[in-house]
């Protein structure tokens, strides 16, 4: 049994096998789900929509995926680009993932200005053509960002998980809480490679490490024992795969899953 000791506002967590989570999707009933990323370059980093939709085929789903995610993008940025509109409105999506810019959630001033009415806005554009949103929880830098009182990786990753909360509970939207689950894998294993160089952009593990995340949420499956690792290490893989499965498991509620 793999004890992860977590330090607040995360739960500790048992990880006893294979694991029943309540998502968005509680049934493999629709014949393809058609998602759509809105982000910068934590979600294109390392094919994150494409590894996604590469892991929901190996767990026996059909989905259909697309990005927008132009580099430094903030959520302002998209709602002010026709581009990005247009594609909201191209197709009959059923979700749409919004990741914003890594720093803005953590500090409160930034994301009352910026992302929060962003995401009011974009939420509505997403609502009018039936998708339902999902919020894309980033990790925090490997280093924190002492400049603006994040001291370390957990300072930060706490004041995210604040920031992606708010909003999530004023517009009871889905998250996927990424971050979290960034912050449990490394409580049980320090040393964990998630972060390249720049202490901020994802590694291929942090990128297979989000789309589990996203799988459990979206699909509403544990992501446990699904054959897709992407080219990682399977023992790694299964690893994250049930850290994800947990991390959505021990907390639903705080991620306004059903």
């Amino acid at each position: 049994m793999l004890q992860l000791m977590l330090c607040q506002p995360i739960l500790v967590l048992f990880f006893t096998g294979c694991t029943v989570l309540e998502g968005i999707q509680n049934s493999a009933t629709q014949d393809r789900i058609d998602i759509l990323f809105i982000g910068n370059s934590y979600t294109s980093s390392n094919g994150l929509p494409e590894m996604f939709e590469r892991m929901a085929q190996s767990g026996g789903h059909r989905v259909n995926v697309a990005m927008t995610a132009p580099g430094g993008w903030t959520l302002v940025d998209h709602l002010q680009s026709m581009e990005t509109l247009e594609k909201i409105r191209s197709n009959e999506w059923d979700y749409v993932v919004l990741q914003e810019q890594s720093v803005i959630p953590s500090l409160e001033g930034l994301r009352e200005r910026q992302m929060y009415p962003a995401v009011r806005q974009l939420h509505s554009e997403i609502s009018a053509i039936g998708a339902d949103t999902v919020l894309f929880m980033t990790w925090g830098h490997r280093d924190g960002f002492p400049s603006e009182g994040h001291r370390d990786f957990p300072a930060m990753q706490a004041a995210l998980d604040i920031g992606y909360v708010i909003i999530g509970d004023e517009l009871e939207l889905a998250i996927a809480p990424v971050g979290i689950a960034w912050w449990n894998a490394r409580r049980s294993t320090a040393q964990m490679n998630l972060w390249v160089d720049d202490g901020s952009h994802p590694t291929k593990e942090g990128t297979y490490l989000a789309a589990c995340v996203l799988y459990a949420v979206i699909i509403g499956q544990s992501p446990e024992g699904i054959d897709y690792t992407a080219g990682i290490d399977d023992e790694l893989g299964l690893y994250f795969q049930t850290v994800a499965a947990e991390t959505i498991a021990t907390n639903s509620d705080r991620w306004n899953l059903p």
